[in-house]
């Protein structure tokens, strides 16, 4: 079975190219425009992993983060962050701390959120290959 990633991100672009790419790495792969309508499609939908740009309209990636990890059924929902921003040590704490998994910075290799999309959903088996 396919594992099922929902992507939040205000830029079409982005979106589009995530969806295309990942959906050729045969993921399914489910796409939002902003934390509102994601938290929306969470109510009857569970994934396996989210990933989750910060800077977005109505609510952020922070807020969102936040909501999912309140969340009985997505609290241990793994999630990768990106952001577009310059980012900064400190922009990374500050998503850890709010329970993310991950954090990459805009322009990413989408090689290495391949790798971090591994990592996360087979923590164990991903790490044994070593």
């Amino acid at each position: 079975m396919k594992a099922k990633i929902l992507v939040l991100d205000d830029e079409q672009t982005i979106r589009l190219l995530l969806e295309d790419f990942l959906t050729k790495r045969d993921y399914d792969v489910v796409v939002q425009k902003d934390g509102m309508s994601a938290l929306e499609w969470l109510e009857i939908n569970i994934p396996d992993l989210i990933i989750c740009d910060i800077q977005m309209p109505y609510l952020d990636g922070h807020e969102f983060l936040k909501k999912v990890r309140q969340r009985g059924y997505t609290k241990h929902t793994p999630v990768v962050m990106l952001s577009g921003s310059k980012e900064k040590s400190e922009d990374r704490v500050r998503c850890y701390r709010e329970g993310a998994q991950d954090f990459l910075a805009k322009p990413f290799n989408p090689e290495e959120l391949v790798e971090l999309i591994k990592k996360n959903l087979s923590p164990i088996h991903y790490a044994i290959k070593w």
